[in-house]
């Protein structure tokens, strides 16, 4: 198997003439202007954010060291899920990314699930991002006396005005926020690795692996505890589907795609499971908490005052980032609903700059709920988004490893022609990655009370989906051609 690209990315000959309708009308109106520093940014920038910067500090002092193993466990199920996606994207680009893979392989009932679980997904992580903003802001006493819901408002209508401009715009403002996040990063990494070599003190604490081993060794609360922080690390790697929805405007897909792909994926094992494992070599697990930046924990534990507040402008600018790639990729998700008839169609408008901004429009008044989380319970309101943004990624890798083991099936029958650049392993891959997203449902249950919650909460929300299906079946464009069967 060779991961060079396909040298083509369009269907295969044998495709139905409905399905090719369909993903050209999702496609309409774009301007292909994003180039391959731009995909491969945003996919960093987007997963790089508060699952890390604000998030890994609690899930260090509930679940200890063993957080970095966690990280690299869920950093194989991701590296597995984006090479899926990939294979998919280059089989045909789309804007609709997984949804429109759900539509054409698995149905439209299938695909309304998808972008509206998507759209839950996005709709609490825009908030959790939100808030983390305003939580950063407190670090500085100028912010002290301004209420929380005001900075999270600013930080939403900041993020609002540079996804209405351009894709271009929200293409350059995600390389260089992103571009922030990986050079504080690395810079981290370098800092604490010099600390642990010259064994120079950090806060009293000689840096190493004994401060491991002294404080309780790697699981300090036993097994369970640990694994209920699963779920938050598997929301620290939301974002990395970025990649399949910016390939529908980016000119190259072919040549970007496995490219942004691989790349993304080691780097971020790198940045996440390095930088994890030297923070629980730098202090006591015990040392870091869900009030602070793990980060900024530690550089102000170094001893330079500046450092903490250069380190808390990073990690403000990593929720910003990661804000900002939830709304343009909802936002496009959103409109490719609303083409086929699973949103209202009024959300599909594309504005004179070639972006759906009703449907961001849309996503942004979602987010509004994230200001009055913050305006009515400003300490809980991270927490009490975390876990359901955690069920949206779960089931957006669901139909994403559905759609390509339906899309394998319709490759044998000779409907489609599988790209050169493939995911490894399938489709044994794809079962016992379903069977591990189950794994991580019942994990929640487990959490009370915020996960077995989030979890008794699919039942309302599985009835309001049905709902919703009933009332725009008969007004969703027909699509009973799709490659795979009849809508189920």
């Amino acid at each position: 198997m060779t991961d060079e690209p396909s040298t083509s990315t369009g269907t295969d000959p044998k495709a139905t003439p409905a399905s090719d309708e369909m993903f050209e009308l999702e496609q309409a109106g774009y301007a292909k202007t994003l180039e391959h520093r731009h995909l491969q940014m945003m996919a960093l920038g987007g997963a790089i954010g508060t699952g890390l910067f604000l998030g890994a500090g609690a899930r260090l002092h509930t679940a200890g060291p063993i957080l970095a193993l966690l990280y690299a466990l869920c950093g194989v199920v991701v590296f597995f899920v984006v090479r899926a996606l990939a294979e998919l994207v280059l089989y045909r680009p789309s804007s609709g990314s997984f949804v429109s893979y759900s539509r054409q392989f698995l149905g439209e009932r299938a695909a309304f699930v998808a972008g509206w679980m998507y759209f839950v997904l996005w709709a609490f992580a825009g908030i959790a991002d939100i808030t983390a903003v305003a939580l950063y802001a407190k670090y500085w006493s100028v912010f002290g006396s301004i209420p929380q819901w005001v900075i999270a408002l600013g930080a939403l209508v900041c993020v609002l005005i540079v996804n209405l401009v351009s894709a271009r715009a929200f293409g350059e403002i995600e390389f260089w926020a992103a571009g922030i996040k990986v050079v504080a990063l690395g810079v981290f990494l370098a800092i604490g690795i010099y600390f642990i070599v010259t064994r120079k003190p950090v806060d009293g604490e000689i840096p190493g692996i004994h401060l491991i081993a002294e404080n309780g060794g790697w699981v300090p609360h036993g097994l369970l505890p640990a694994l209920l922080v699963i779920p938050g690390v598997v929301f620290a790697y939301s974002s990395l589907e970025l990649v399949s929805v910016a390939a529908g405007e980016t000119r190259d897909p072919a040549k970007v795609v496995p490219k942004a792909t691989n790349a993304v994926v080691w780097r971020l094992g790198i940045f996440y499971v390095g930088s994890v494992l030297l923070l629980a070599l730098l202090l006591p697990w015990s040392a870091y908490s869900a009030d602070e930046s793990p980060f900024v924990t530690f550089f102000s534990a170094i001893g330079v005052p500046a450092a903490g507040s250069i380190m808390n402008f990073v990690v403000i600018t990593a929720a910003l980032s990661s804000v900002n790639s939830g709304l343009f990729a909802t936002g496009r998700i959103l409109r490719t609903m609303a083409t086929t008839g699973s949103a209202p169609r009024r959300w599909s408008a594309m504005s004179g700059h070639h972006v759906p901004a009703r449907a961001i429009g849309v996503v942004c008044a979602a987010y509004v709920l994230g200001i009055v989380l913050n305006l009515v319970v400003p300490q809980q309101a991270f927490e009490v988004v975390l876990n359901f943004a955690a069920l949206g990624i779960l089931s957006t890798w669901a139909f994403t490893l559905l759609s390509h083991l339906a899309f394998l099936r319709a490759a044998k029958k000779g409907l489609v022609t599988r790209p050169a650049f493939r995911m490894p392993g399938a489709p044994y891959v794809n079962w016992i990655l379903l069977a591990f997203l189950v794994g991580v449902l019942v994990l929640m249950w487990f959490d009370w009370p915020v996960g077995r919650i989030t979890v008794i909460a699919i039942i309302p929300i599985a009835v309001l989906l049905w709902i919703g299906i009933q009332l725009t079946e008969r007004k969703a464009r027909s699509n009973d051609d799709y490659i795979g069967g009849k809508p189920s």
